[in-house]
């Protein structure tokens, strides 16, 4: 079983920096530290390399982010997701050279952030035969009555049923809306929806599944789950109805 993801923030901000690592720590990662200077991040890398660095284009002190960046994929390898709240094309093109892995603009949300750093994870990660990734896919999650065990960072966590608001279709892939927490799949909405339980969840939309047990206002064209406006189709709805009416 492997350790949580290590992250390093490099970021002079710190109102911004102590707000990146409370969402980093809520997601799962491991922030390994704080530092406001790029010349002082060179030194932490030293002591406890972490796995990917968020850094800011713009620190205050001898090294720019950027410079700071061209020493650390000359010395270090290390991936790169630039934060930042300049994007003109000229700091972008010298940016662009340091083989940064994402950027992230200011201000930015927690969803752009834990996405940025996913994409960066699924690019480091080394590829795996066909039938390690199919098995990956089928073994993402195992449904049982009263909860589901999801993949996260390379373990099986257990989810209770009745902690699970909503689950939303991204492409190929599906994430979990929790009270606290969120899961993103290797599988398709789909596929969840064949396997969970009808007797909790009904699927209102091609993009949303619902946990029944969570609705808490049903309008005339959407749902509301902890304050989240979910759209529900016609056809859906009236099924819907008919569940509740049942129940």
């Amino acid at each position: 079983m492997k350790e949580a993801i290590k992250i390093l923030i490099v970021e002079d901000e710190m109102i911004i920096a102590a707000n990146t690592s409370l969402q980093l720590s809520n997601l799962g990662y491991d922030v390994t530290g704080i530092i406001p200077k790029g010349e002082d991040a060179l030194v932490h890398i030293k002591e406890n390399k972490p796995d990917i660095i968020l850094l800011d284009i713009n620190l205050k002190g001898t090294l720019t982010g950027i410079e700071t960046a061209q020493i650390i994929q000359q010395d270090f390898k290390i991936p790169i997701i630039y934060v930042t709240a300049n994007s003109d094309n000229t700091h972008f093109k010298k940016a662009i050279k340091t083989n940064p892995h994402a950027f992230i603009s200011k201000p930015f949300k927690k969803l752009d952030l834990q996405r940025a750093i996913e994409l960066t994870i699924n690019r480091i990660q080394p590829e795996k035969p066909p039938n390690t990734s199919t098995q990956k896919v089928k073994d993402s999650s195992i449904i049982l009555n009263d909860c589901i065990f999801v993949r996260h960072h390379e373990k099986m966590v257990r989810v209770n049923i009745k902690d699970i608001f909503y689950i939303e279709a991204e492409r190929n892939y599906c994430r979990i809306h929790c009270k606290n927490k969120e899961y993103l799949l290797s599988t398709t909405l789909k596929d969840m929806n064949d396997k969970l339980p009808h007797q909790h969840f009904i699927r209102v939309h091609r993009s949303f599944i619902v946990n029944l047990s969570n609705i808490d206002e049903i309008a005339t064209s959407h749902i509301v789950i902890s304050k989240k406006a979910i759209p529900i189709s016609t056809d859906s709805k009236k099924q819907l109805l008919q569940l509740i009416q049942k129940v």
